[in-house]
């Protein structure tokens, strides 16, 4: 009876063990809010050129497991990215995600609304490689949008 009741707890430990690990690879909507805070007050201390640079560094501090740092001017211009630096400079106002949702749009038209928003769509994550379900935390900050996102299961 003991070697069982052994054995079923070394499961038990292994599968917490994994599950947390698991965890522990994707960030968390605290984290995310976290972030972006982090980021404004990065540009507040170290102007908006150097900041951008930084957050557009996949391996700089604003980059942490799959989130990231993304900051787009009022009309969809990507200022800075953590994961995609091609993007930067780009308008991507008509850009859509693989359902057709028109998640740059909304995200402009989420800003004018409001300070602060949290949105839904689909983006590949940088960890996985693999487009999943992402809600993207969005803060206004003067005249940008700074933003990080977390990958839903």
């Amino acid at each position: 009876m003991k070697k069982g009741v052994m054995v079923a707890l070394i499961a038990l430990v292994m599968i917490l063990g994994a599950s947390m690990s698991f965890a522990a690879e994707a960030g968390t909507k605290e984290e995310a809010v976290a972030l972006v805070k982090k980021a404004i007050d990065y540009i507040k201390a170290n102007g908006r050129d150097k900041a951008f640079e930084e957050f557009s560094n996949p391996k700089g501090q604003f980059v942490d497991r799959d989130l990231y740092i993304v900051v787009y001017d009022m009309n969809a211009k990507c200022l800075a990215h953590g994961q995609k630096k091609s993007m930067v400079g780009k308008e991507l106002i008509d850009f859509k995600d693989v359902d057709g949702k028109e998640y740059m749009k909304e995200r402009i038209a989420l800003m004018k609304a409001n300070n602060t928003a949290w949105q839904e769509y689909k983006f590949t994550n940088p960890v996985s490689k693999k487009i999943e379900p992402k809600e993207m935390y969005l803060e206004k900050f003067e005249d940008v949008i700074v933003g990080a996102g977390v990958y839903k299961k």
